[in-house]
């Protein structure tokens, strides 16, 4: 489904084993221990900023989980969920004097950064969480500029999550208005403007050719086969040969101006959902494909470009079959990140317990243990209580 933050409460979150599940599977498809500086502009990877390193008056910057883990912990951190063609910035001049502790300084990369790099989404421009906003919190992610919006600022209604799978903000609708035209046939829910009835009618009409179009002014079909008006029994070269005669060109069927001669048009306002599988129905003719390049969507065309392929490509990575994995399953993805964060905080703090036991010289007794947790629980009610003062 399109990838939501909502709001969270962490209580809630670790009482449900699928929620758990989910929240790591974002990570799941990055890698936690090494730096992904060296494996260039990765295809999608988890991507984080630092609020202590590079506030928002400096250069934007991301880090990549590992650095985060390493390098960034205790710091002030933006989660920016996943980003496509990214190269982790960890260590270099934006950083000023900042060393990665994973990789040797690095120059300055050619990421491309919005204003989600300064802990500000949608085009309200406001954090995420919002301590000021008492409405609704929910926010879906666009899957061309890869911002979050808040529902409300959509403008349009937002679909039920098991009949979606993308989202496509109007800005980037229009920026790539060929898309339009699909929306009109496979977008959720398909708001269609036909300015003449019968003429759609017309044109669905099983049999119709295109001779019968080019009667009434319109466009051909690409994906009709032709009418043979030879006489009976009597086949083409290329039907015998599967190739066009010597000196003619094959047609290439185009898609999208298949839907363009159907007539059919979407209200071009607000944001556009699709369902599942929606990229296949997308034209891959050589027209098509330049106009994908031209609009900076070629990425469209490629299915592993999908949140739910990362996924899937982490859950079969070896760090994706930790047990953990076993109780991940159904959680937004503000959420992954927020239960993460106290899973390292958790980590963290439990390893610090065993080297001050190890520096002490003191046996780990289940008594120790038991004093340990507490403590740990009387340090998060604390939190909580400062928090609702």
């Amino acid at each position: 489904m399109a990838a939501r933050k909502g709001d969270s409460d962490i209580n809630n979150i670790l009482s449900s084993e699928e929620e758990l599940e989910e929240a790591l599977c974002v990570l799941a498809g990055s890698d936690p221990e090494n730096c992904s500086y060296s494996k260039g502009y990765v295809k999608r990877q988890a991507v984080f900023a630092c609020n202590t390193c590079t506030p928002s008056d400096a250069e934007p910057a991301g880090v990549c989980l590992a650095c985060v883990n390493k390098c960034h912990d205790g710091h002030d951190i933006f989660e920016l969920y996943t980003k496509r063609n990214f190269r982790c910035d960890c260590g270099n001049r934006k950083f000023g004097g900042f060393q990665c502790q994973l990789n040797p300084v690095s120059p300055l990369n050619l990421n491309l950064y919005s204003h989600n790099f300064r802990g500000i989404y949608c085009t309200c421009g406001r954090p995420y969480p919002d301590a000021d906003d008492q409405d609704d919190n929910e926010m879906i992610q666009c899957v061309v500029c890869e911002d979050w919006f808040h529902s409300r600022h959509l403008g349009c209604p937002v679909a039920e999550p098991e009949e979606l799978q993308e989202m496509v903000c109007e800005a980037c609708m229009n920026k790539a208005p060929f898309l339009w035209t699909y929306a009109a046939r496979i977008a959720v829910p398909p708001v269609i403007h036909v300015s003449d009835p019968e003429e759609e009618v017309q044109v669905d009409v099983e049999g119709e050719d295109n001779e019968d179009r080019h009667r009434r002014g319109e466009e051909p079909s690409f994906s009709e086969e032709p009418v043979n008006r030879s006489s009976p029994g009597k086949r083409t070269h290329e039907e015998m040969t599967g190739r066009p005669a010597k000196g003619t060109t094959k047609i290439v069927e185009c898609k999208l101006k298949e839907l363009q001669a159907r007539g059919l048009e979407r209200l071009r306002q607000g944001a556009v959902f699709w369902p599942y599988s929606w990229r296949a129905e997308l034209c891959t003719c050589t027209s098509c494909k330049r106009a994908y390049v031209a609009a900076g969507v070629q990425f469209l065309l490629d299915q592993s470009d999908t949140i739910l392929a990362y996924e899937k490509r982490g859950l079969e990575e070896p760090f994706g079959q930790h047990p953990l994995m076993a109780l991940i399953n159904s959680m937004d993805h503000v959420q992954q990140l927020e239960v993460i964060y106290g899973f390292n905080e958790l980590t963290t703090s439990i390893s610090e317990f065993l080297d001050q036991c190890a520096s002490e010289g003191k046996t780990v007794t289940v008594e120790a243990v038991h004093q340990f947790f507490e403590e740990l629980k009387a340090r998060k009610r604390r939190r909580t209580s400062d928090g609702n003062q």
